[in-house]
């Protein structure tokens, strides 16, 4: 039996429904579930996206069987229309669109007004007795087909319409008369046949059929790329293909079209939101090419149609208990419904409406806290314009997506993402943006347009990506031949210079503006409260100052999970006492220096366990080789030989470079740190001990318990361990008796080793928690140097799909997870009552966290604004895979 190819849907009736989003894409399971609503949809056909899978493993051929199922579906959508495809008299013609399961807009390709030729016009106009706005389509369709299908520049034809503007002397696509569209018609068609040696294909069905080849083609290209790789989209799913109907929102002033949210998108508020041109097809409100009206004017101008419209936003909204964004065409005074789909929107609208929708009883608050996804948490911490700074206000344009950034003018999307991937702060001004500039839109700090509405590419594509946008800002008058903008009062801005833009409000400001750190609201408040209700992991931050734990705890962290003691060794006070503890020749001389580093490490810890309070701080004690703490090499050897050329004495830089070479080492990650350095200079070790309880000690005695954790770094065998153990333990002991106080503590270790996880079962019998390290774990489990594979052949990796993700951004469950569950299993094994937690960068990562849950993790550890992200993470992955 030939698998089903292709769902229609239309007059009532629809072979799909939401449940098949998988196999329609989310456009077509959307169209089918609204036409089995009973709202007015245009009736058409989806291929599925099966076919898209099929079609790229048949080299570009498709199944079979999938011609005559289309056969089928167009004559099913025929007889509902009472028109036939290619007839001369009264023609139906259709659109042909893109689904993918997940929403991309702007990404795949798309033909309007397929089915016109020279006869087919006629046909039009005949049927609707205007022939400006046949000639209109025709000329609209052979532009798209030209640029879409036969992959001409877009540009071309836009310059040969403005040519045409420019010749009648008229601004606007619509005020061109239809003898003048006629002439364009013919003026497309030459051009296609000089450039591409073909003629223009008349016969309605080859249209069709190169049509649904260039959308299934659009799936690989590279802007559709770009994006699936930016939001982490597979891109074995492929796209679906919908063949619907037209309806026009261009015939006259009782038609238009819109694009509308069911709530405010960017703020959350509930209020219908969105915009809409009379006598316009859909792609001049999503494109920018004009600037439309906003929504609720359409209640003044057609207030039965609004009516509809709001009643269908209340009927979809309850349906699919999230907002929806729509899109409508109404023709000569009826309203068609193309499109619903969840809306997308930033992050503190998400949350806003997750708890207005709980609010209202429209979900519980499980599905309200899945409704975020943890990483756009992110948006949240963007800092913001510091009201008390002093502005200069260049322009003023749509908030389109929300936040402050400030960089560097550019004008071109190549150019942003090279200067954007060599480190530069820049913001990208354009006109208007388009699929091709997703590339410069995501190494961008900003985005800035000139034209197009709040559902423009421009700010559909920043608020999917958390980047701030001002977008329809008129004010500005963009010069790419030269490279500059210019505001009403004349003020020049060329490439290169300092703006900033605000999202939040649609304000440019000349200069780099002072920005200051975000407020969590009370909805965030309130959101968190339940995910921390729902999860049973603990979230903790990585932090080695006070004023870093500070900023953790006001997000919720619930402990330090990994403070490094060798950032305070950096410090220019005391890095001349680090050195003299290197460079020592005996035990005596390096305890001399130590006890110097004691009441300093001392006021370290005491602080930082005063800002934690009664919460639990795990301290590593030293782990990076002692070189770095030393002067560089080359440098040196360059000071030397430059004071020994100018007759003066460099005997203690000489000995300085004698040390640095005795301590040199081939592979320095793999080499003399961690507890090595403890086993063979156990008086550093000694010392931390000391000052980590003293600090400990004198803060229990102010009536502060305390709850130090040491950390015993890159053990891989036992008898380390045991060996670190004894000479921490000692040290404590001594300095718990000396105060006495009645002070509990623990000793554990950071497992980062293959070896340790693999012999956790012996390590546990001694520590009383693990913590496992997946950065080291990952470098020694890939046999990757981080650094030398992020700079030098990682990201071909990723290009090449040899890895999915940068296993150092997200944790490798194959690999490196299967050696942390074999690490929490037999650690368990012989100590039952043993906590483990994670303090690599993966605790902040929203999939490494659900993973740490599904193994049995106590807690996840990570920087502290990403302590949200982990504690919402840690709650889905309890609601979705609850612990028995």
């Amino acid at each position: 039996m030939v698998e089903k190819y292709v769902y229609s849907f239309g007059g009532g009736k629809a072979d799909g429904k939401t449940e098949l989003k998988n196999l329609l894409g989310g456009k077509g399971a959307n169209l089918a579930e609204m036409t089995n609503l009973g709202i007015n949809v245009p009736p058409g056909f989806t291929i599925t996206t099966n076919v898209c899978t099929l079609y790229y493993e048949n080299n570009e051929n498709y199944p079979e069987g999938l011609d005559e199922q289309v056969e089928e579906a167009l004559s099913k959508v025929e007889g509902l229309m009472g028109k036939e495809f290619g007839d001369v008299n009264d023609p139906l013609l259709f659109s042909v669109r893109s689904g993918a399961r997940v929403s991309m807009p702007g990404m795949m390709d798309t033909v309007l007004n397929l089915g016109l030729n020279d006869e087919t016009v006629q046909g039009v106009i005949k049927q609707t007795n205007n022939e400006r706005f046949a000639y209109d389509s025709y000329r609209r369709f052979v532009q798209m087909f030209g640029n879409v299908v036969l992959g001409m520049d877009g540009a071309e034809f836009e310059e040969i319409l403005e040519k045409k503007k420019e010749k009648l002397g008229v601004d606007y696509d619509t005020e061109i008369p239809a003898e003048s569209l006629k002439e364009l018609v013919g003026e497309f068609k030459a051009h296609i046949k000089e450039t591409t040696g073909e003629d223009f294909p008349e016969e309605p069905k080859a249209q069709l059929w190169a049509a649904i080849d260039a959308v299934f083609g659009s799936w690989n290209n590279e802007r559709a790329i770009s994006y699936r790789n930016i939001n982490d989209i597979p891109h074995h799913w492929g796209t679906a293909v919908n063949v619907q109907t037209m309806v026009y929102g261009n015939m006259g002033e009782n038609s238009g079209t819109g694009v509308a949210f069911t709530r405010n998108p960017s703020t959350g508020e509930n209020k219908y939101w969105g915009e809409y041109l009379k006598n316009a097809q859909g792609e001049d409100v999503v494109a920018g090419i004009r600037t439309p009206k906003p929504i609720a004017q359409l209640e003044e101008e057609m207030p039965e149609i609004y009516k509809q419209l709001t009643d269908i936003f209340e009927k979809l909204e309850k349906h699919y208990t999230d907002v929806q964004d729509v899109e409508f065409t109404i023709q000569e005074g009826e309203l068609f419904m193309l499109q619903t789909r969840t809306g997308k929107r930033t992050a503190r609208a998400a949350v806003k409406i997750a708890v207005d929708l709980e609010e209202e009883g429209l979900i519980d608050k499980r599905t309200a806290v899945g409704r975020i996804e943890p990483q756009k948490l992110d948006e949240l911490l963007h800092r913001r314009i510091d009201p008390d700074a002093e502005l200069t206000i260049l322009a003023r344009g749509l908030d389109a997506s929300p936040g402050a950034a400030a960089g560097k003018v550019v004008f071109d999307s190549d150019e942003a993402a090279e200067l954007g991937k060599a480190g530069e702060k820049v913001v990208l001004v354009r006109t208007e943006t388009s699929p091709e500039d997703i590339h410069g839109m995501a190494a961008a700090q900003g985005v800035l347009t000139s034209r197009g509405g709040m559902t423009s590419h421009a700010a559909v594509v920043a608020r999917g990506m958390g980047k701030p946008a001002v977008a329809g800002c008129e004010d500005i008058k963009v010069d790419y031949s030269v490279e500059k903008f210019t505001t009403p009062d004349g003020t020049v801005v060329k490439k290169g210079d300092f703006i900033t833009i605000d999202g939040g409000t649609g304000n440019v400001y000349l200069g780099e503006v002072p920005t200051i750190d975000p407020e969590m609201d009370e909805n965030f408040e309130k959101l968190m409260g339940w995910a921390d209700d729902f999860r049973t992991m603990q979230v903790r931050t990585n932090a080695d100052t006070p004023e870093d734990a500070e900023a953790a705890v006001d997000f919720g962290a619930e402990g330090i999970g990994l403070c490094r003691t060798e950032h305070m060794f950096f410090d220019e006070d005391r890095l001349p006492i680090v050195q003299d503890m290197i460079l020592a020749d005996s035990k005596a001389a390096r305890e001399s220096a130590l006890e110097k580093l004691l009441p300093m490490q001392k006021g370290d810890f005491k602080g930082i366990l005063k800002a934690m309070g009664e919460r639990p701080v795990t301290i590593r004690l030293l782990d990076p080789p002692l070189h770095e703490f030393l002067p560089d090499h080359d440098e040196l050897l360059v000071e030397v030989t430059k004071l020994k050329a100018s007759g003066k004495d460099a005997s203690d830089k000489e000995e300085l470079l004698k040390t640095i070479e005795n301590l040199h080492e081939m592979n320095p990650m793999l080499g003399h740190r961690g507890c090595r350095l403890g086993v063979t200079y156990p008086e550093i070790y000694e010392m931390q001990a000391r000052a980590i309880m003293e600090a400990a000690c004198e803060l229990k005695a102010d009536g502060l318990d305390v709850h130090p954790e040491i950390m015993i770094p890159l053990v891989a065998h036992i008898n380390e361990f045991k060996l670190m153990k004894g000479v921490v333990k000692k040290a404590a002991d001594a300095v718990i008796k000396e105060a006495g106080v009645d002070l509990s503590y623990t000793i554990g270790t950071m497992i980062e080793l293959p070896r340790a996880a693999l012999t956790a079962d012996q390590i546990a019998e001694e520590a009383e928690f693990f913590s496992f390290g997946t950065n080291d774990l990952t470098q020694t489990t890939f046999g990757f140097s981080r650094d030398d594979a992020e700079g030098k052949f990682l990201a071909h990796y990723l290009d090449e799909e040899v890895l999915e993700k940068n296993p150092f951004q997200v944790l490798d469950q194959d690999g490196v997870g299967q050696l942390v569950e074999i690490g929490v299993n037999k650690g368990r094994s012989s100590n039952a009552n043993l906590k483990v937690g994670i303090c690599g960068e993966h605790g902040g990562e929203p999939s490494s966290v659900k993973f740490c849950h599904s193994v049995g993790l106590n807690y996840v550890s990570c920087s502290p604004f990403r302590v949200p992200i982990a504690r919402l993470a840690a709650a889905q992955a309890e609601v979705n895979n609850p612990h028995q």
